[in-house]
């Protein structure tokens, strides 16, 4: 099947779809589906390679954030044939327990990241992703 064509819309929308299921902490396959194979993923904590990586650290933060939220703020897509480097600005928000506190903490970002999205045969897919700045907002527990 012939990949689909990178569009500002269709890039968009994938960012999107992309939170929305990190906010409800879907199964693996279905967020390993949106990646590339030789995925690099660089968060603040580590890089993560491939599906693999991947897979280590999305069952690594579903099982200590909850009540998820992000808001895409900004998406600027530069499209450069079946390729795209992508500015995303997103607010995230969530609870975290450290047991045996008594009660959970709130936190808060600002992410500023650079994404790499190639053309797949359904729409985008993650092939570089990279938070470049995570600014706490005021009155947010630390990571």
């Amino acid at each position: 099947m012939p990949a689909e064509r990178l569009t500002e819309d269709a890039i968009r929308a994938f960012a999107e779809n992309w939170y929305v299921a990190l906010d409800q902490h879907a199964p693996p396959d279905r967020v390993l589906a949106l990646i590339t194979e030789d995925l690099e993923f660089k968060v603040p904590e580590d890089t993560f390679l491939g599906h693999q990586g991947f897979g280590r650290w999305y069952e690594a933060v579903t099982h200590r954030f909850f009540d998820e939220v992000h808001t895409v703020t900004k998406v600027e897509p530069v499209i450069e044939g079946d390729r795209a480097v992508v500015r995303v600005l997103v607010n995230w928000q969530a609870r975290i327990w450290d047991p045996p506190a008594a009660a959970s903490r709130w936190l808060g970002f600002d992410a500023d990241q650079t994404w790499t999205v190639v053309a797949g045969p359904d729409g985008p897919l993650i092939q570089q992703y990279t938070v470049n700045e995570l600014a706490a907002m005021p009155g947010s527990a630390s990571l």
